[in-house]
């Protein structure tokens, strides 16, 4: 089947806004991949991102790519990723938020990528961890190592996305292990999820980790709600 056959039946579509794609363009049409609210936090130095975990989680360095907003461009990306089966999209933004991150010389340093788990229950109904693309991406970028068997998810809670922020702190308690540490030990470790909220999740990824073992940790997420 010629390629423009198979677009004709199957046609590439704009993950951002649902309109058919260019030839030339992938994943999201130029509009909304210049409508993309790019942060720029591991530029410009800014500590946003650190500081929602000021007090709670010592970190080497912090930065999300993009910007959540309700109804924009970015919501419209995490939900075809999390819920429609578009993994490409955790490609897209790995790829992106890996080639900045490999000029940086607080990234260049960093040995292993650890993505945030999920319960085993949530991936058999999903199939696939949202943030595992994303992450190996971003290993591939900085010449990493990807670590997904270190970190396991015990409890099982609903997502955090829409809640507001009062609700999210009365969750129950997220509960991860850890495993495998002895392929952590004075290693620079990189936490990556989709998104960062209150950072209740990563904090408790964080403290696991650090449990009886000797290492730096930085975090990089998708967006910052």
């Amino acid at each position: 089947m010629s390629k423009a056959l198979f677009n004709l039946f199957f046609p590439k579509v704009c993950f951002g806004c649902n309109s058919l794609l260019k030839d030339f363009e992938s994943y999201v049409c130029t509009l909304c991949r210049h409508e993309l609210p790019a942060t720029q936090f591991h530029f410009t130095g800014d500590d946003t991102v650190k500081k929602i975990l000021y007090g709670r989680a010592h970190l080497e360095n912090a930065t999300a790519l993009l910007r959540f907003e309700k109804k924009g461009v970015v919501q419209h990306l995490i939900h075809n990723l999390k819920y429609k089966g578009h993994e490409e999209i955790g490609v897209f933004l790995g790829q992106w938020l890996g080639e900045e991150l490999k000029t940086l010389p607080e990234y260049q340093t960093v040995d292993c990528v650890v993505p945030v788990p999920l319960h085993r229950k949530k991936l058999k109904k999903r199939g696939y961890n949202q943030v595992a693309k994303f992450g190996q991406e971003i290993a591939k970028a900085l010449e990493a190592e990807y670590l997904d068997q270190v970190l396991l998810k015990i409890t099982n809670t609903s997502s955090q996305v829409y809640k507001n922020r009062l609700a999210r702190w009365f969750n129950p308690e997220e509960v991860f292990v850890c495993q495998n540490r002895e392929r952590l030990r004075g290693k620079h470790l990189l936490l990556v999820d989709d998104l960062i909220t209150t950072g209740a999740t990563l904090e408790a990824c964080i403290e696991v980790l650090n449990a009886k073992t000797t290492h730096k940790i930085s975090i990089a997420t998708m967006a910052i709600v």
